[in-house]
């Protein structure tokens, strides 16, 4: 399907007798077309350039995948997040001069039944230095694509737009860069997020978390009840599960149970991590209602028990991809080679688009993880 997508394969014959048959094998092409055009989507905002993909750029390719498929476009400002007392998000955003953007896509399936609905929160951390708690130079470059859970969702969101399943669906990407600039917030601050809740920051590269949490609060404000975040949150994840699985992790066994079974129909792995409360220990503060890590011990679950903490409704889940590899095992499409042109209805986008090596579907199954599983869960 990535060879009809990217232009590469022109025209596709379906030799079969049977009607319905080839009725049913149109149908199929004409989603793996779909599917193929989100996948070639979210590898493309992941691998642009951080000093090009911004928040900003973010919110803009956001909003010309809704233009183009009839999504409800909406973004919160700096000054909204004030408003909102997006306190998490806003300590993290504080130390970069980007501006940081929580931007909304809102597809109604089934308007008659808001009950019947799914929310969708990435993580879009445009850039990552650590931020006070400062990464190591080497392979930073990569950090370039901590947005990758926001990209996915992005690319989800396209997806849904097209197919148009009979289900509410709200994607939420909490989109900022983490920077050691001049008023980044320090180990020791103390940040209010948006329910009220106070977090003790230990580990400002310990960030993700931070803006997925008022994302996902400003989800269940929405009035969404049955709740995914898609993250590169931990790189503990990678020392669990290696490059094989995407560790989940949740409250509710039934949206956990779906996650999984949709994964195995569309090819992606996931194994789910236990969530006892034993875990939250490791991350009481003395100083406020939790801290943003709990050290070496458990740091995947840590991570998700956090962000449980929050957003409370009782089919939470929190479904965590693995952290960044170095450059050298991504493809990038930033290389020499052809060009790929975008999708017709994506080309009024206000972003350069790329050359390419060759068509990649994931990056280490980075991109789109949360895009094909979704579909299958229809």
């Amino acid at each position: 399907m990535l060879g009809i997508a990217d232009g590469s394969i022109r025209n596709v014959t379906i030799v079969e007798i049977d009607e319905d048959r080839a009725n049913t094998l149109r149908r199929g092409v004409a989603t793996g077309q779909v599917l193929a055009e989100a996948a070639m989507l979210a590898r493309d905002l992941v691998n642009h350039p951080a000093n090009v993909m911004t928040p900003t750029r973010m919110a803009d390719a956001a909003r010309g995948v809704a233009e183009a498929t009839g999504l409800e476009f909406d973004v919160i400002e700096r000054e909204g997040m004030v408003e909102h007392g997006m306190g998490a998000l806003l300590g993290v955003a504080q130390g970069s001069e980007e501006p940081p953007k929580l931007i909304v896509l809102k597809y109604h399936g089934d308007p008659d039944h808001p009950e019947n609905n799914l929310g969708l929160v990435g993580k879009g951390i445009t850039f990552d230095t650590g931020g006070i708690s400062l990464k190591p130079a080497a392979n930073m470059e990569a950090m370039k694509g901590d947005m990758a859970g926001g990209a996915s969702v992005i690319a989800a969101m396209s997806a849904i737009g097209t197919l148009q399943p009979k289900i509410n669906v709200t994607g939420l990407i909490a989109a900022t860069e983490n920077m050691p600039g001049g008023r980044a917030q320090r180990p020791g601050d103390v940040v209010t997020a948006m329910n009220g809740k106070t977090i003790e920051v230990i580990n400002t590269d310990a960030e993700g978390r931070l803006v997925s949490a008022d994302a996902l609060c400003y989800a269940r404000k929405l009035g969404i009840t049955r709740l995914v975040d898609v993250a590169t949150l931990t790189g503990a994840i990678v020392v669990t599960l290696g490059k094989v699985c995407t560790g989940i992790m949740g409250n509710s066994a039934a949206l956990a149970g779906g996650i999984k079974s949709a994964g195995e129909r569309s090819g992606e792995r996931f194994w789910e991590l236990p969530m006892l409360e034993d875990y939250r220990e490791l991350i009481r503060s003395d100083v406020a209602d939790m801290k943003n890590t709990g050290g070496r011990q458990a740091g995947s679950i840590t991570a998700a028990m956090l962000l449980r903490e929050l957003p409370k409704t009782p089919n939470g889940c929190t479904s965590i991809s693995r952290e960044l590899p170095p450059r050298p095992t991504i493809k990038g499409i930033w290389s020499r080679a052809q060009r790929v042109s975008p999708p017709a209805r994506w080309r009024s986008w206000p972003l350069h688009w790329p050359t390419a090596v060759e068509p990649i579907i994931s990056l280490d199954g980075i991109a789109t993880t949360p895009r094909r599983w979704t579909h299958a869960q229809q």
